[in-house]
């Protein structure tokens, strides 16, 4: 039995291979879903190792983009990925290091659920959003279709009862919760919707490899079992996946994305 394990946010390169790869791909759509024109000032809360933040300056034509996200770790690899395209600081969603109205849009891709004072996040993002300007977030289905986590923790919880699912730890996930959430705020017009992308692992090893980065839940989850007890659970995994005779295995990934404005 495994309780208390801590989420583990350290090295860009193994959260790339685990789900960084999809991330991507999802932060597409959800630009293209937001339409705004270029030259806004744009700011990524909890901007990880740079993918959002990359997206925003090759499809956005920002006049700035800034990220704040806490992990050091992470911050050096944006750093690295991004040179001087873009601005980032350390710090948390609850208090961002940014004055009053100093941004036309506000982002967060993967990160409210993590955050441990969601209304707080929101209330700061309000905060340095321009009135009349954009906040949009979007998060993994953690309960239904991000297939890859929802395979690995329905196996776990079979095994071990106390297994920490993330379709249990975050409620957030869920079209109505996160309108509820930006409503709560004082935003107008809060809409979610679903972004769903295909993510084909070309065989097992593809797939199940990137749990032993321990980056993530359920990475760290996966590296805090014993050497059987992580056998069992690959093994499980196994047998329950759609693998095709081709050894490729067809999965979805489904975010939720949601929108809103400041009023003017």
């Amino acid at each position: 039995m495994q309780t208390g394990v801590a989420d583990t946010w350290e090295r860009g390169e193994g959260y790339e291979r685990y789900v960084g790869r999809w991330s991507t791909r999802v932060a597409r759509v959800f630009l293209d879903w937001l339409g705004l024109p270029p030259g806004l000032r744009w700011l990524d809360v909890g901007s990880g190792t740079g993918a959002l933040t990359a997206e925003i300056l090759d499809r956005c034509a920002p006049e700035s983009v800034v990220g704040v996200e806490p992990s050091d770790g992470f911050l050096a690899d944006a750093k690295g990925r991004l040179g001087d395209r873009a601005e980032f600081f350390t710090g948390a969603a609850e208090a961002l290091p940014l004055p009053d109205a100093s941004v036309d849009v506000t982002v967060s891709g993967l990160v409210l659920n993590f955050v441990p004072d969601a209304r707080a996040a929101v209330a700061e993002a309000k905060r340095v959003t321009r009135g009349g300007g954009s906040i949009a977030a979007y998060v993994w289905d953690y309960v239904g279709h991000m297939q890859l986590m929802r395979y690995f923790w329905d196996a776990a919880v079979e095994l071990d009862a106390h297994a920490p699912d993330e379709g249990a730890r975050f409620p957030i996930s869920d079209p109505g919760r996160l309108e509820e959430l930006f409503a709560g705020a004082g935003l107008t017009g809060p809409h979610a919707r679903s972004i769903d992308m295909p993510t084909t692992f070309a065989d097992f090893d593809d797939y199940w490899q990137p749990f032993l980065s321990g980056q993530g839940p359920a990475p760290a989850y996966a590296m805090s079992l014993d050497e059987g007890a992580r056998a069992r659970l690959r093994d499980r995994i196994r047998e329950r996946l759609p693998i095709r005779a081709d050894g490729t295995i067809p999965l979805v990934a489904r975010a939720w994305a949601v929108r809103a404005s400041v009023a003017a």
